[in-house]
């Protein structure tokens, strides 16, 4: 299988650099990963680590600001973008492999020479408020941050990525600089390069652009408070044409040995157009348009869940249809044919995935960044295909059971909270 080898390097700072080197691949993909997603956060900082993502691309030395950033990637025909989770963030830059010492040299001044500059904070405020508003507006993200938040309650791990609006208002120039240095430091962030640039050259460019890196992580992830939800559904009264909503509970952390299980239950529960939710609420039923199910994993927590837009008037048939499939993979479970049928699904997806040199660098990457080890894609594979029925059939009586529902639902639905927990309790 594709991506049997890979190098790591430590530079003298601690800066880990992995490499991968597709020989065939005219493009390389560079990424940059930090261990500061908004986990790292403390209440007054509420959306810093996202707002520090954006302000990387307003001007450092080199490349003074946002717009010769973006001349200096266009002219080369690549492109860049970042992004902010709740446990890490990134920064990358995909281009043709004669170019790759341009996306060295952008990201590293970006990196270590970020200006952040007030005129650029207050005008980058106006764009994340907008980015804020936008989601708000979008029922299909606001529910999800609803009910991580009613899952995991008020904690980082709780806490959407975007922040609260008087932080985003409030921050400036010395508070960026600040938040950089305690975590944009070399051994808390990681180097990876994947694609058509030898292993030998990209340690090289590594070590010409991030060797004079210096200092030491100040902060650590806040650890996740195991907690019992306070409610059992959470609703957000709003006008809407369709009611949206997740239902589910907890799950696994991303390093159980279960979790691949739980992933094939996840995709056969609603993860694929052949997949239960899809055939039975959809097809069957025609109750909503889109509807899924999917894990969510973090370093010491987890949720299953599925998720589905629906006409209003149809909102208690579509939950009440969702608790049946529900209900009856807890009792019945799956059967010997669904099982090789979610096998090779997860295993084709992940195959089709490593044909891009992006896809590569976030796998390899982010597994070294938060674990210090990387399991190969032939790894992964053997984790797959030695899943039992046993094994799915457990996890679905334990994470399918009405102790384990919680519903998050945005719509008209204000003081109806009752009548969704009986529903639930079916």
């Amino acid at each position: 299988m594709l991506l049997n080898m890979y190098k790591k390097t430590v530079l003298e700072n601690n800066l880990r650099v992995i490499s991968y080197e597709k020989k065939e691949s005219e493009s390389i993909t560079l990424l940059i990963l930090v261990r500061a997603g908004s986990r790292y956060e403390v209440e007054s900082e509420r959306g810093l680590s996202h707002f520090l993502e954006h302000m990387f691309f307003k001007g450092a030395k080199d490349f003074p600001t946002a717009e010769s950033v973006a001349k200096t990637i266009d002219e080369i025909g690549g492109a860049f973008n970042a992004f902010t989770g709740k446990e890490y963030a990134g920064y990358y830059v995909k281009c043709a492999k004669e170019h790759a010492e341009v996306a060295f040299h952008v990201l590293s001044d970006m990196m270590k020479h970020s200006t952040f500059q007030n005129e650029e904070i207050n005008k980058e405020q106006g764009v994340i408020l907008e980015e804020l508003n936008m989601y708000k507006d979008t029922p299909m993200y606001q529910v999800a941050w609803d009910f991580e938040a009613l899952l995991f309650g008020d904690q980082p791990l709780g806490w959407d990525t975007i922040g609260k609006k008087e932080v985003i208002t409030s921050v400036q120039h010395q508070d960026f600089v600040d938040y950089k240095n305690i975590l944009y430091t070399p051994d808390n962030m990681l180097v990876c390069v994947s694609g058509g640039l030898s292993q030998k050259k990209a340690t090289e460019l590594s070590q010409k652009y991030f060797s004079d890196m210096s200092g030491e992580k100040q902060r650590d992830m806040a650890e996740f408070i195991e907690m019992t939800p306070e409610k059992r559904v959470v609703i957000a009264e709003k006008k809407t044409e369709q009611a949206h909503f997740v239902i589910g509970g907890k799950g696994l952390e991303s390093r159980h040995e279960d979790v691949y299980a739980l992933e094939i239950l996840s995709v056969l529960t609603g993860g694929m157009m052949s997949s239960r939710m899809f055939l039975n609420i959809r097809e069957k039923k025609g109750l909503c348009y889109y509807i899924s199910t999917s894990t969510d994993t973090y370093f010491d927590a987890g949720s299953i869940s599925t998720r589905a837009g629906v006409d209003l008037s149809r909102i208690e048939e579509a939950l009440e249809s969702i608790v049946h499939e529900y209900n009856v993979l807890a009792k019945e479970g799956i059967t010997n044919e669904e099982l090789e049928k979610g096998k090779n699904y997860v295993i084709g997806k992940m195959k089709l995935r490593l044909e891009d040199s992006e896809e590569i660098a976030g796998m390899i990457g982010t597994q070294e960044l938060l674990y210090n080890e990387v399991l190969l894609p032939k790894d992964i594979e053997k984790k797959f295909r030695a899943v039992t029925l046993e094994d799915v059939n457990r996890l679905a009586k334990q994470f399918f059971g009405p102790e384990n529902r919680y519903l998050s639902l945005i719509g008209p639905f204000k003081g109806k909270e009752e009548e969704f927990i009986k529903i639930l309790n079916k």
